[in-house]
């Protein structure tokens, strides 16, 4: 083989250059089988090989007039000093002709008599009509004429260098950079007198992806740029945004283009994708080259492009991860929207004056842009082409969702919308859907079963499409499996349902939606206590729907359904938000409010506790369900008085009662006596006894023994209050037994910590230490956070008092400001100053 392949350059070499000397007619004389037969594509007998004599004639002369032109070319090239241009050309031909030696042996001894006959210098050496042919000439006599020929030496090969250069300061990705310079460290040279490596570098396949417009190809262009001297043999670059739509040709006209990078012209060019690889392989397995390819689509538009030179890199961006291309050992890199300062520090990069002198005008601008490059980039330009614009006036314009996208705007190509439009173009209908669905939920994440819900389709089928909203970096997957939508993103895909889908389809998702975090929700709450007061009646709901709640919640927070809750706690609260915003949904809010409470009795986030329950009880008063509203107003009266809004939560408690009366519901009214009865422990503890015992008599009065346990304890701490200790201490002892028969240890451990209180108060100190840390240990691990950090302020200050286990004092403190901080609680910041002083003595 590797002597057929020297024959058939010999032979190249040979026929192209008779073309410009005299003995081309000469030559053409001898009807070489070889113009007549395989290497003219002329037809042949299967068996012999043989011509057919079918347009043999006809297609000898179109191959001679090929090799004419050719070598035409070859001299024209070679007279302008384009060496690379006649390489090609010979290229091709020695390829034509190694074919047909291939195919037929006896064409061998045929072009190995023409290389004889008419062969370049340093293939033959020959005389003929007195020219000498050869490298070497001895002779002892030499008349006539001396023309000696020196060849030129070949021109250097070409060196690419496609990869576009940045117009604009690059700033960040310090982290992205140094992670690619870690993956494409070129190998250590080999030191003097040792051995060389056993194996060549491996050729490295890196891809940057991430949603549009996150700076992948800025960051590729910047990292191509401080590369260049790892590759001395150049630089290509292909963008296959600018191929897409080609039929499917996209991949071979990128090799194609790379071809003529490396210098093959197109006269020149294989006709097919697997030989214009091949060739490509060919002309990169002795360089050391970096291949940029920009918008990949699919990892079958990589492969063909993967040269074969050692230390070799092919760098890739793509809105995709293309996973597929780990298996040939491709490294991939997401990149994300920069954070704040990244933010700030590239609006300062491009913005100029006007970010420098408002810094909060252009804090305000990078949180709205979500971090994202190209965001960024445009407001930076607005305020350079607008002299009359400030940060403040265009942190102001895009802080209104509804027209951010239009401010992101410098007009034509130049815009957010331009931006994810040729992605969202590209999606096939059910996954456009999709993802103008997802662009009016409500919520920040969502899960399968959520987007299913929105689609109003199966779990089964949603999963595939936001696998490819993923894959084309529209959405991204959480830490926890979930998916999230960026904001820009988020209102692209709104301001596409808007334009595409009919009128009422938003309401109709927002209704769906806010079923599922009802179902959900509901099942979480009852998943917590079965007979905890609820006035929803959703058992029709509830029926033979999948409870993810219902096997043992081990460690698994996906099955905990207080874990379960908090994970979901902002999604729950959009929702409320969302529906709240919408006529015809106000018994699905009230009743998701109530459910929603579970998780605010054992975590106490104040904040949103206090603003889903206005949501509930807006929605109550508006549907008219009075009991629903008593309910609702009652439990709002405890974050309000949380927070120190007791006057608010007087007024809630008032319009409770009220409701209540009006419900002629027993236990809603004992309910709403023992939030009352909650509010005058502030305030007049005798009050404060009044109510409990009318919730108790009330709870009694309708056989509600978890209510009356209840009622109970709260009575035995507002006689502690009022002074009538030893009474407190019958009566909380009576509230704990009848807690535990109900199987609320919550409950009866927050009875032990009221317990510890009134030994305190009856001069036992040490007998109240002991209750009250034993009542902090099993609110502990109920969960019970919020009156954990009670019973421990409560030790903290009998130790105070007392001096009795002072040394305990600062890690009792410390757990409950922690307790309070993460609740929002009014009181942490008082806490700390205590926890503060105490150290400091």
């Amino acid at each position: 083989m590797e002597e057929l392949t020297v024959l058939a350059m010999s032979g190249a070499t040979t026929v192209l250059g008779l073309v410009v000397s005299d003995l081309w007619e000469q030559a053409k004389e001898r009807n070489w089988r070889l113009f007549r037969r395989r290497g003219s594509d002329a037809p042949t007998d299967g068996e012999t090989g043989e011509d057919t004599g079918r347009d043999g004639g006809q297609d000898a002369e179109r191959v001679v007039a090929e090799v004419e032109t050719a070598g035409r070319e070859v001299a024209t090239a070679r007279a302008a000093g384009d060496e690379t241009t006649a390489a090609a050309i010979e290229e091709h031909w020695r390829q034509r002709l190694l074919r047909a030696l291939l195919d037929d042996p006896a064409a061998v001894t045929e072009l190995q008599e023409i290389v004889a006959a008419f062969g370049t210098p340093g293939t033959a050496t020959y005389v003929n009509d007195g020219t000498h042919h050869g490298p070497v000439f001895q002779g002892s006599r030499i008349q006539g004429d001396i023309n000696v020929y020196v060849p030129q030496p070949p021109a250097p090969r070409p060196r690419p260098d496609q990869v576009p250069a940045l117009t604009a300061a690059f700033v960040n990705r310090t982290a992205d950079l140094s992670e690619l310079d870690r993956w494409f460290d070129p190998p250590t040279p080999t030191a003097p007198g040792t051995p060389p490596r056993a194996a060549a570098p491996p050729v490295g396949i890196g891809v940057l992806h991430g949603l549009p417009g996150v700076g992948k190809t800025a960051t590729a262009w910047h990292w191509a740029a401080g590369a260049r001297e790892r590759y001395p043999d150049g630089q290509l670059y292909v963008d296959f945004a600018a191929l897409r739509g080609q039929s499917g040709g996209d991949v071979s006209e990128a090799v194609a283009m790379c071809l003529r990078g490396l210098g093959v012209v197109d006269a020149y060019m294989p006709d097919s994708l697997q030989e214009r690889a091949a060739l490509f392989r060919t002309r990169t397995a002795d360089r050391r080259l970096l291949v940029v390819l920009d918008d990949v689509g699919d990892p079958a538009q990589v492969r063909p492009l993967v040269p074969k030179g050692p230390g070799s890199t092919v760098l890739v961006t793509s809105t995709s991860g293309l996973g597929e291309l780990a298996l040939d050992g491709a490294r991939i890199l997401a990149l994300k929207p920069l954070d704040p300062d990244g933010a700030l520090r590239l609006l300062a990069e491009h913005g100029g004056e006007r970010i420098a002198a408002d810094r909060d005008a252009a804090e305000r601008l990078a949180d709205l842009c979500g971090g994202l490059p190209v965001a960024l980039r445009i407001v930076a330009g607005r305020l350079a082409t607008d002299p009359t614009l400030t940060a403040a006036a265009l942190a102001a314009e895009l802080a209104d969702e509804n027209r951010r996208l239009d401010a992101l705007s410098l007009g034509g190509e130049h815009s957010m919308s331009a931006v994810l439009n040729p992605t969202y173009r590209l999606l096939p209908p059910d996954a456009a859907r999709l993802y103008r669905y997802l662009g009016r939920y409500p919520c920040a994440t969502h899960d399968v079963e959520a987007a299913a819900a929105a689609l109003d389709a199966t779990p089964a089928e949603t999963a595939p499409l936001l696998r490819r909203l993923a894959d084309d970096g529209l959405i991204e997957r959480t830490a926890d499996g979930r998916f999230r939508m960026h904001d820009l993103v988020r209102l692209h895909a709104r301001e596409r349902a808007r334009a595409e889908e009919p009128p009422g389809a938003e309401a109709a998702l927002v209704a769906r939606v806010l079923t599922h975090h009802l179902v959900l929700t509901a099942l979480a709450d009852r998943a917590v206590r079965e007979d905890r007061l609820r006035v929803a009646d959703l058992g029709e709901l509830l029926d033979g729907a999948r409870n993810p709640f219902a096997a043992p919640t081990g460690s698994d927070p996906a099955t905990d359904p207080l874990a379960w809750l908090e994970s979901r706690s902002a999604d729950v609260l959009a929702v409320l938000r969302a529906g709240a915003a919408r006529g015809g949904l106000d018994t699905p809010v009230w009743q998701l409010a109530e459910a929603y409470s579970v998780l605010f009795l054992h975590r106490r986030a104040l904040g949103p506790w206090r603003e889903s329950l206005e949501l509930g009880a807006a929605a109550a008063a508006a549907a008219v369900a009075p009991a629903a509203e008593a309910r609702l107003r009652s439990l709002l009266s405890r974050p309000l008085l949380d927070l120190g809004e007791d006057e608010r939560a007087r007024t809630e408690l008032d319009t409770a009662l009220v409701c209540a009366e009006v419900a002629g519901d027993t236990v809603v009214s004992a309910s709403v006596r023992e939030f009352d009865g909650r509010y005058w422990d502030r305030h007049d503890p005798v009050r404060a006894v009044a109510s409990y015992r009318a919730s108790l008599e009330l709870n009694a009065r309708a056989g509600e023994a978890r209510g009356a346990a209840i009622a109970t304890y709260f009575l035995g701490c507002a006689q502690d209050a009022a002074g009538e200790h030893t009474t407190a201490l019958a009566t909380l002892n009576d509230a704990h037994r009848m807690l535990t028969e109900c199987r609320d240890p919550r409950m009866a451990a927050r009875a032990t910590a009221a317990l510890g209180v009134v030994h305190d108060h009856l001069g036992d100190p040490e007998e109240a230490m002991r209750v009250l840390e034993d009542a902090a240990t099993t609110l502990r691990t109920e969960r019970a956070t919020h009156y954990e950090a009670q019973a421990l302020v409560a030790l903290a200050d009998i130790a105070e008092r007392t001096g009795l286990r002072r040394a305990d004092v600062p890690a009792w403190l410390e757990r409950a400001a922690g307790i309070h901080e993460e609740g929002g609680s009014p009181l942490a910041p008082a806490l700390r100053a205590r926890l503060r002083a105490w150290r400091d003595e």
